[in-house]
């Protein structure tokens, strides 16, 4: 398996393979979003899928090959970075409104992981791409402005949760282009998944054990479907972030990332049938700007 996913590295059907997986990471990242955001705390459920991602990927880690001496540090990093992520999501989701918070991460995301992929890989957009970026990021944004205009709840803590989704969002960048960097500095592309899911996870079980105060948020939770949520979606994770960074090996990291984000068509959708969030025309026409974009950043490339 990893000798055919190099052997696609810059390839045509490479570039086709890392379309469909940017897609399918797109729909697997709304789930994961929705499973932190719905019925409990996100900080309980984060470290719930946290424990799931420390014990499932533990036989992975003795098939695919030893990590490169090198390769050590630039763990180390991965753990520093989605450990911010993390941290500023679960704010960002406990403050505001799963609709206007979520748009806003996968808005700024993108545009940062394009410098970032220029300033790291050299890779450039053309004017087609960025003026699809331009229309993706329209839909996106005015997305979350139409959610925050019609917002029953959460107001008094709205503003905050926009600054947590827009820090979000830069650690997004961050880590995409990071870890998109990390998976090329490997012979085998699963010896950095493997790795990444197990080491990337420490963490909030860690935190929960030492800090009291987050031990409390576990009171009066049945923990047996709170690990059965946990695992489904340590699951999801596997396919969102092994999906994305597959792809950001196969093609370019910019590209990817913006094609990631018809994840905000994805959740709005979640949000209207599974959060019962209300969805009208204008959403729709919003949506259907985000994926006007994401096809105008593929064709023009």
């Amino acid at each position: 398996m990893s000798e055919w996913i190099v052997s696609l590295e810059g390839t045509e059907a490479g570039h086709r393979a890392a379309l469909i997986l940017a897609l399918l990471a797109a729909f697997s990242h709304a789930v994961f979003g929705a499973l932190q955001k719905g019925r409990y705390d996100p900080w309980v459920t984060r470290v719930s899928i946290d424990i799931n991602h420390d014990v499932l990927p533990l036989p992975w880690l003795f098939v695919v090959p030893w990590p490169e001496p090198h390769m050590w540090p630039i763990f180390l990093g991965v753990m520093v970075l989605h450990f911010g992520y993390k941290v500023l999501q679960a704010m960002a989701y406990t403050r505001g409104a799963y609709t206007v918070v979520y748009p806003v991460v996968r808005g700024t995301g993108p545009l940062f992981t394009v410098i970032g992929a220029y300033l790291l890989f050299g890779e450039t957009f053309t004017g087609i791409q960025w003026l699809g970026l331009s229309v993706l990021l329209a839909g996106i944004f005015g997305l979350a402005v139409y959610n925050l205009i019609f917002l029953e709840t959460e107001r008094d803590t709205l503003l905050p949760a926009l600054g947590f989704a827009v820090a979000t969002g830069l650690f997004v960048a961050l880590y995409t282009t990071y870890d998109a960097y990390g998976i090329r500095a490997t012979a085998d592309p699963f010896t950095f998944l493997a790795w990444f899911f197990f080491l990337a996870a420490f963490d909030f079980p860690v935190m929960f054990a030492v800090s009291r105060r987050m031990r409390a948020r576990l009171h009066g939770i049945a923990l047996r479907p709170l690990l059965m949520r946990g695992a489904v979606g340590a699951l999801v994770a596997y396919i969102s972030f092994g999906a994305i960074m597959l792809a950001t090996r196969l093609d370019q990291v910019g590209e990817a990332a913006v094609l990631r984000e018809t994840s905000t068509v994805f959740a709005a959708l979640i949000g209207w049938l599974v959060l019962r969030e209300t969805v009208g025309p204008r959403r729709i026409a919003l949506m259907a700007l985000i994926a006007l974009g994401a096809v105008i950043v593929e064709v023009g490339g």
